[in-house]
Parts: structure tokens; C-alpha cells; sequence
């Protein structure tokens, strides 16, 4: 009787430690500061369920054949949506990540796209900063815009607004992180009260967490701070999520991430990479770096992509992806 007894705690452990490390996972592909997404199906189904639509897509043009998280190298686009000043309806994406995901060497490469970045907006025949996209055409232009800009296939995508990722820092019970300098940053309420931020480890709330990783004027690097600190708060995220305690938070964050969280990954999917990638750890990140330079045009500030970094980084996405060089395919107006 013992030794029965014995194998059942020995499970109940194991299965405790699935289900950590599935939603660690799922932080990882789909945090995106702002942009903070996940997905959480062991536990919730219909929640997971609730979050998916594919778009009426059923891959990207850049695609031969349909691909599948659970067995082949895809790409994820994160997008973090501010959506307070268009009512909901097609807000700017204050944030854009891109993930890849390789199952042979199992290493997930992170790239933050700067908002301001000039692009070529696909579908509306002009240049104009890249978090314009969603404006336009939602979240079809904006993942059509990036497969454009990176020269590479969007095979799935997870779209967040910010309420979200305040409740989701505050369901895990706040995060910690290194503030390199001290600055004030208006919080995103109606009251927009100051928010201040001292140099050294500070404990966040959601409402913090959002503001600290949204803050850029300040910053004497620019774009390149930014990205930096949404990177730290990730990573305070992964930490917090690894926690002990994290899993009688299951069930609430599957919740909050199947009323919120929008994405084409479906729940068998999920489950299939849980299975699969059991061990992956946030040591498995590789995160890559955009050079931009700032420019003025028509009194209008935009990031320039440096053109032999943005050419470094579609060589290490496309090899990560395992692709051959793809050509850009640019949609017309009168196809959205």
C-alpha cells in the first residue's frame, strides 16, 4: 500500500511539474511585453478555445505547405495592441516580436521590431511606420507587413491588449526587475497618474510593469532601451512563472488568457509541444538585435533599419526556419 501510495505523490509531483513548465513555455512563445500572450490548455480547454481565429488563413503565401508547431520550425508574431484611443477597433501595435522555433535544436530566437520602423505597408501601396499596419488592416496587413519586412513566413500570431498584461503581471503576484536609472512614466489610466521609477530592483504591479516597459523618450537609448526593458520584464516573468506557486494561478491565468489573448494556435497544437518539448527552458532564448537609425521625413520621426543588420537578422531567421531564400510577395489595396 506504501509503495502505491508512494507512485501517486510521485505523479501528482510529475504532473505539477508538466503543467509549470507547459505554461512557462507558453510565456516564452507568447509574452511579448505588451504584447504579453500565452496559452494555457492543459488545464482550460474552453478558455484556450476561446482564444482562437485563424484569420481565414489557413498558412502564410510564403508556405509550400502547412506547418505545425509541434513538429516543424515555425514563426510567431507577438502583438501587444493599444487600443484605448480607436475604441477597440484597430488600435496601433505598440509592440511587435517575433519568435522562431526550431525543434531540432530546440532554441526559441526573439526579435522586437522598433514601432516606429519605416516599412512598406502591404496592402496599402506606401511607407509608413510598421505598428500603422493594424490601423489600416488589422492584424491580416500587420502580419503581411512583417512576412514582407523580414522576408520570411507568419505561421501563427497572438494578439494582447494592455489591460491584459496588467492583469496577467497581477495574477502572478507582480515581477521583479533592475531599473537602470531613475524617470517618471504616466500610467495608462484615465487619471494618468506619474508613475516613478528609481534606479536599482523594483517590486511591479501590472500597472507599473506596463509603464516601465512602455517608457521611451526617456531613455537615452531611444527604441534600443525599450526593447531592452521589455526583454527584462519577460525574463521577470519567466523567473515569477517558474515559482513554486505559480501553479494554483493555472486556472486564473487560462482564464484571463482565453478571454484576452487572440491567436491561431489551436489547443491540439498546444498540447502536441507540450508533449514534445517537455524540457525547453528560458536558456533555450536566443534574443536578436534590429539596428535602426532615428530620421526625420516631412516632420515625421522614424526608425531606419540599418540594411546590413536588417539582412544579418532575415539570414538568421530564414536558416533557423530552415529556409531557402524567399521572395516578397506584396499585396494589392483592393485585396483587403
Amino acid at each position: 500500500m506504501g509503495r502505491i501510495e508512494h507512485r501517486t505523490e510521485r505523479k501528482k509531483v510529475k504532473r505539477k511539474k508538466r503543467l509549470r513548465t507547459s505554461f512557462v513555455i507558453i510565456v516564452i512563445i507568447f509574452l511579448g511585453i505588451i504584447g504579453i500572450g500565452g496559452y494555457v490548455a492543459l488545464q482550460t480547454f474552453q478558455a484556450a478555445s476561446n482564444s482562437y481565429n485563424d484569420l481565414g488563413r489557413e498558412k502564410s503565401d510564403k508556405r509550400d505547405q502547412v506547418v505545425s508547431i509541434s513538429k516543424d520550425p515555425v514563426s510567431i508574431l507577438i502583438m501587444g495592441v493599444e487600443d484605448y484611443s480607436s475604441g477597440g477597433q484597430n488600435g496601433r501595435t505598440d509592440t511587435l516580436m517575433v519568435a522562431t522555433f526550431n525543434p531540432k535544436d530546440e532554441k526559441l530566437k526573439l526579435l522586437s521590431i522598433p514601432r516606429d520602423t519605416l516599412v512598406d505597408i502591404v496592402g496599402k501601396d506606401k511607407q509608413d511606420k510598421i505598428n500603422h499596419a493594424h490601423v489600416f488592416g488589422g492584424k491580416e496587413m500587420t502580419i503581411d507587413t512583417v512576412e514582407n519586412f523580414l522576408d520570411i513566413p507568419i505561421d501563427y500570431y497572438a494578439a494582447v491588449n494592455f489591460e491584459s498584461f496588467k492583469n496577467i503581471v497581477d495574477i502572478l503576484g507582480g515581477i521583479t526587475v533592475d531599473v537602470p536609472f531613475d524617470f517618471q512614466q504616466n500610467s495608462d489610466d484615465r487619471v494618468a497618474e506619474k508613475l516613478q521609477f528609481y534606479e536599482g530592483q523594483m517590486e511591479l504591479d501590472g500597472r507599473y510593469a506596463l509603464a516601465y516597459a512602455r517608457m521611451r523618450k526617456q531613455d537615452p537609448l531611444g527604441d534600443i532601451g525599450r526593447n531592452e526593458r521589455q526583454q527584462q520584464v519577460v525574463e521577470a516573468i519567466i523567473k515569477k512563472a517558474l515559482s513554486v506557486g505559480t501553479i494554483t494561478k493555472i486556472d486564473d491565468l487560462a482564464e484571463e488568457f482565453g478571454n484576452n489573448v487572440e491567436t491561431n494556435m489551436k489547443v491540439s497544437e498546444g498540447l502536441s509541444f507540450f508533449t514534445n518539448y517537455s524540457k525547453f527552458r528560458s536558456s533555450n532564448i536566443d534574443k536578436l538585435v534590429l539596428k535602426t537609425d532615428s530620421q526625420t521625413i516631412n516632420g515625421v520621426s522614424y526608425q531606419i533599419a540599418d540594411e546590413e543588420s536588417l539582412a544579418e537578422v532575415q539570414a538568421e531567421l530564414k536558416k533557423h526556419l530552415e529556409l531557402k531564400n524567399s521572395k516578397v510577395t506584396v499585396k494589392k489595396e483592393n485585396e483587403y
